[in-house]
């Protein structure tokens, strides 16, 4: 098998590409530039964008490296889902090169902390045709499959076991992993341990659009973080299919994703604000540009009393290019103030992408804040410029309040 490693963002040399596997790595990457090399028909240049990861073909595996450490990457991974904190030094050591086997010893140390008193079992509901009453009769199914005749009868019992779901996702994404062909052959023995521990358990396939959540209790509490890296692991890996067969997996993150929610809880926490006060998603208020709800808009970062807005923000992993549009990203924060009616809005880059500066609007009356995150070095600096920019919104959100006064 032939592989190719690269770097987000960076244009690769010349790469020889069938045409199947040209299209299916289009398919598999929808952000990454696939272009012809110049005086070459069978070669491609390759450039990334913020996805990163692993690509796996049937005769080609591509590695996607971030710009960043991949420890620091797998750290706001984790934060962000409340799996880590910033004193964990599991996150401060060098990892191997590849985002993906960077993440085999991670979900093993969850996995061992997870197993260690056993495999949880749990009942399961299950619907069988017996030769003997077991749990309820399906009388309806028993009446509609079996015209009358007594056996086999269609029951309904509760089975203990360890194929629950708990199990089934950590099953999943171990083979989702597996799919991989990891190269390290330490991974690829983890991988094998841990399914002959959960060799009773199944294997579905889950939608990675909708990996369904655990709700967890003192039983299985001790499943949590292994169990939330199973499903980050499955939200984040697809199976591209042709004509019924499995021809490609992936496993890609988005970093302008993994940034953004980084960014928001980070500053959640430094504020001591809820996830109300401080929302994600479509959890915040409803806010449009126009006067009639037609254009909605969805701020990365905002505060929330009620209903009124006390300060606006943006996050932008990398500065937005639009053929013919040169601040693309102020354009976006400038509406996001007009909107919610207050006169600051601030945009938070990744250092690199954009300078601290303030933009006053006069015609608008508004300021536009740019501030920027260094994400390398140890995690200490890292949460110094956290601390930074949550002072730079309390000072916006005090002045928004002075202003409503």
């Amino acid at each position: 098998m032939d592989f190719i490693s690269l770097t987000e963002y960076e244009t690769s040399a010349p790469v020889a590409l069938t045409v199947e596997q040209r299209d299916l790595l289009r398919k598999a990457i929808p952000d990454m530039t696939v272009e012809p090399a110049l005086g070459r028909s069978d070669a491609y240049r390759l450039t990334p964008g913020s996805r990163v990861g692993t690509v796996a073909l049937e005769h080609l595996a591509i590695a996607i490296a971030p710009k960043l450490p991949i420890e620091r990457v797998l750290f706001m991974v984790s934060y962000s889902l409340g799996l880590a904190d910033w004193g964990d030094k599991a996150f401060e050591m060098a990892m191997p090169d590849s985002l993906v086997e960077a993440m085999v010893p991670v979900f093993r140390h969850h996995l061992e902390q997870a197993l260690r008193r056993g495999v949880l079992q749990g009942y399961q509901t299950e619907e069988d045709a017996l030769t003997a009453v077991r749990g309820r009769i399906r009388f309806d199914d028993q009446v509609r499959k079996r015209f009358g005749i007594l056996l086999p009868v269609e029951v309904r019992f509760d089975n203990f076991t360890e194929d629950i779901l708990a199990n089934r996702l950590l099953k999943s994404a171990l083979a989702m992993l597996g799919n991989l062909r990891l190269r390290d052959e330490s991974s690829r023995r983890t991988l094998r341990r841990f399914n002959h521990v959960l060799e009773l358990v199944s294997a579905p396939t889950f939608d990675s659009r909708y990996v369904p959540e655990l709700h967890y209790s003192r039983l299985n509490e001790h499943y949590r973080a292994a169990v939330e890296w199973a499903r980050l692991i499955l939200r984040f890996a697809s199976v591209e299919t042709s004509h019924g067969r499995a021809i490609g997996t992936t496993i890609m993150f988005d970093m302008d994703a993994v940034f953004e929610e980084f960014v928001r809880v980070a500053l959640r926490e430094e504020l001591g604000l809820t996830e109300r006060e401080f929302p994600s998603g479509n959890k915040r208020p409803d806010l449009y540009l126009d006067r009639y709800g037609h254009v909605a808009l969805r701020p990365d970062l905002s505060w929330w009393t009620g209903t009124s807005c006390r300060f606006i923000g943006d996050v932008k992993y990398k500065r937005v290019n639009v053929a013919g549009v040169t601040h693309p990203d102020l354009y976006q924060l400038l509406a996001y103030a007009t909107a919610s009616g207050l006169r600051d809005g601030l945009l938070v880059y990744a250092a690199g992408e954009g300078e601290p500066a303030t933009h006053e609007i006069p015609l608008a009356e508004k300021q536009l804040h740019v501030r920027s995150l260094v994400l390398g070095g140890d995690l200490a600096t890292l949460r110094a410029e956290v601390r930074a920019v949550a002072a730079e919104v309390r000072r916006l959100a005090a002045a928004a309040a002075a202003n409503a006064a």
